[in-house]
């Protein structure tokens, strides 16, 4: 069973066993701020998509990262007045418990590596089979990314919420999805939006985790940033060529056969599908081999013990 980090023990007035907030308590509140973070985003018509205005157009983005970047605010003020005031916590204990402080460099560095080997396969497929690998150290493709307002909205202004309401504040899309997509069949949109709740829930789990075995708040927000740059991986189909990159040697061969005249067929060997999902299975294994060493910190909020370690592996 989880307790209480000894970081923290001597920082709090409450027994470790004993809990400040009942659980309606908390449930209340994490509904609520769920709430904060997504309303606003329907209140305004700013913010509010419409059938000819898509949640990506840059307007849109700048008014939601204003809204969300409110909401953020006062979803820490309160949390930080509900450890403070109601958990009978000492303000220092309470920057601890939300993650703000200290800000260890060697954990973040530990959560963003462990995610990336999860998404060995997704790497693989980005960097090797569409030759994107020569971008990520460009210092000005950085800064494209960032300085485009769907860039900016996707690794800069992201948040963290608890799994079920992290997963739950994305169910909006379904509407916003209607919207755009009048022809879509609804059940077709509606099962889309589940998926979506699915992995978004599922990855609460993991940014949860993450938060509560290594008490940084900045971990999770790189990892966020990291997962949503990478997309969801591929978990079907045959790995193809991108465009307008590619393999270095395949994309060499195609410029000679277009200056030659010779039209061939554009799909990839075989053996980049291959390796893509070998690459996925392994990262997968190595993720959960991992899991436990790569996110030990003398900071975390709650310690595990070794059953709990050995039932999880």
């Amino acid at each position: 069973m989880p307790s209480l980090s000894p970081a923290l023990q001597p920082q709090l007035t409450p027994q470790p066993d004993e809990p400040s907030l009942s659980v309606h308590t908390v449930a209340l509140f994490s509904v609520a701020l769920t709430l904060v973070y997504v309303l606003p985003f329907y209140l305004s018509p700013t913010t509010r998509p419409t059938p000819t205005l898509s949640r990506d157009a840059p307007s849109v983005i700048r008014a939601r990262i204003r809204a969300v970047t409110g909401s953020c605010i006062i979803a820490s003020l309160v949390v930080l007045w509900l450890a403070t005031e109601e958990g009978n916590t000492s303000f220092a204990a309470a920057v601890m418990l939300l993650g703000w402080w200290p800000i260890s460099v060697a954990d973040i560095a530990r959560c963003v590596l462990l995610t990336a080997v999860l998404f060995l396969g997704p790497l693989f497929e980005r960097g090797i089979v569409e030759g994107e690998w020569r971008l990520w150290f460009r210092r000005n493709k950085l800064y494209e990314s960032l300085s485009g307002w769907i860039g900016w909205r996707n690794y800069v202004a992201v948040i963290f919420i608890a799994p079920l309401y992290f997963g739950i504040a994305h169910i909006h899309h379904f509407y916003e999805f209607r919207l755009t997509h009048p022809d879509t069949p609804a059940l077709m949109a509606l099962l889309r939006s589940l998926f979506q709740f699915g992995y978004t829930t599922i990855f609460g789990w993991y940014a949860t985790f993450l938060y509560l075995r290594t008490g940084s708040l900045w971990a999770v927000i790189l990892v966020h940033s990291f997962c949503n740059w990478c997309g969801l991986p591929r978990f079907w189909g045959r790995v193809e060529p991108g465009e307008p990159l590619g393999p270095p040697l395949k994309r060499a061969r195609q410029e000679a056969e277009v200056k030659a005249g010779i039209v061939m067929d554009d799909k990839l060997h075989v053996g980049w599908t291959v390796s893509y999902y070998t690459l996925l299975v392994l990262g997968a294994l190595l993720f959960a081999k991992l899991l436990w060493p790569l996110t030990e910190s003398y900071h975390a909020l709650v310690t595990f013990n070794a059953a709990a370690k050995t039932a999880s592996s």
